[in-house]
């Protein structure tokens, strides 16, 4: 049985690695310890787990103390490099969550540590496991709609989902890339994974013209703003039903200072909400995306134009819709999908990762399993578009990943 540990114990990994590694997993999983920056909230996993795990603020101690076999990453973004690289270094092999990092620099230098040491990283894209886009994946594999030319590719978020972003160190640029690297790196691996094609050019545009600035009427965070009581984005960190924030962040402000609940309106924000992009792939294919943080609905839509048709797929209104027409504007008459609910988070995607992560798997024929290579196509798109609309021209992935995967 490996050894295991977890560093970064906010929501995402104490709730979607370290209670399943405990509770599902103790079979296969040995979780011998994890580690925080903020050590009350490190410590706040055994609670969670209901065991006792060892916590730690210092990486170093930790690795050289338990002497783990793999390393489980959880930080917020900007961090993920540095600890995906010593933990190869200690001759561990990682598990990051997405994005792999930020900017192409600590990209190359992941890459680099992974061929030095020899040890592997593995990137968790969980929207790979999503039952609806593993049909997409089917049906496009199937060649029903023949060699695909060209993408759609739109993603709307909600005022509830895309504004907790601009409350959090996501709002960040230096902490996130921006959206279009920490959110987006899902949407871009998505296509790179349907298409078994690699990104070569992108050009990208995009604004901040909805959060931010833009109310005078605004405070450094919900809890003591004076405008709560007729602001249509103020959020009760108190509340039942946020009672994992809570715990994990109020109760444990006093050690670091972070607030989970900054003001959308802040004049600290200084990523975009508002992306469109334009990508050219290897075999020709070409991608129109957009991203928009503040739309009036949550969805998904996405459209491939292919040699022989056309498959159009959405998630608007939280169903699942596919339809596929053949050059004639005839709609194919396919096995439509029938959505079978999983237990666990993201629509039991999370569930499916981990079984793959911790269980392993005799055959991965959709090669749904990602890794560094991958997560530095996907981090690609965003870096490149970051890149564009910083410098206003079109930007090349070969500029920084031609050494590594050729030009």
């Amino acid at each position: 049985m490996k050894k295991y540990v977890v560093v970064g114990t906010g929501n995402r990994g104490t709730l979607s690695y370290i209670v399943p590694m405990v509770k599902e997993y103790a079979d296969c999983v040995d979780l011998v310890a994890v580690c925080d920056k903020n050590i009350k909230r490190a410590r706040l996993a055994s609670e969670f787990a209901g065991r006792e795990i060892p916590a730690y603020d210092d990486f170093d101690k930790m690795m050289n103390e338990q002497k783990p076999d793999v390393v489980v990453v959880t930080t917020r973004d900007c961090d993920h490099a540095e600890y995906i690289i010593k933990a190869l270094e200690f001759g561990c092999d990682v598990i990051s969550e997405k994005p792999m990092t930020t900017d192409d620099k600590m990209c190359s230098d992941i890459i680099e540590a992974e061929r030095r040491t020899g040890h592997k990283v593995t990137v968790t894209f969980n929207c790979r496991f999503f039952p609806f886009y593993v049909r997409i994946k089917e049906m496009l594999k199937s060649g029903v709609i023949g060699d695909v030319l060209s993408v759609h590719f739109e993603w709307l978020l909600d005022c509830s989902h895309g504004a907790d972003y601009f409350r959090r160190w996501h709002r960040e640029r230096k902490n996130s890339g921006s959206l279009i690297i920490h959110k987006s790196t899902h949407h871009f691996d998505l296509v790179n994974w349907f298409l078994e094609q690699e990104p070569v050019k992108v050009n990208a545009f995009g604004t901040r013209k909805f959060y931010g600035p833009t109310r005078e009427e605004r405070s450094e965070r919900c809890l003591t703003c004076p405008y709560k009581n007729k602001c249509e984005f103020f959020v009760d960190i108190n509340t039942v039903e946020n009672g994992n924030q809570k715990k994990l962040y109020l109760e444990c402000e006093d050690v670091d200072g972070y607030f989970r609940d900054k003001c959308v309106f802040s004049e600290e924000i200084d990523i975009e909400d508002t992306m469109s992009v334009n990508v050219t792939y290897d075999k020709g294919t070409v991608m129109s995306y957009s991203l928009t943080a503040h739309s009036p609905y949550e969805c998904m839509k996405i459209v491939f134009n292919g040699t022989k048709g056309r498959l159009e797929a959405d998630t608007a209104f939280g169903k699942d819709n596919m339809k596929i027409y053949n050059r004639q504007g005839e709609e194919f008459n396919y096995n439509h999908y029938n959505k079978k609910p999983l237990p666990g988070g993201h629509g039991g995607s999370d569930t499916a990762l981990r079984n793959n992560l911790f269980r392993g798997f005799d055959s991965d024929p959709l090669h749904q399993m990602a890794d560094t290579r991958a997560g530095a196509m996907s981090i690609g798109i965003g870096i490149a578009a970051n890149k564009s609309m910083a410098e206003d021209r079109a930007v090349y992935l070969s500029e920084w990943l031609g050494k590594y995967y050729g030009e």
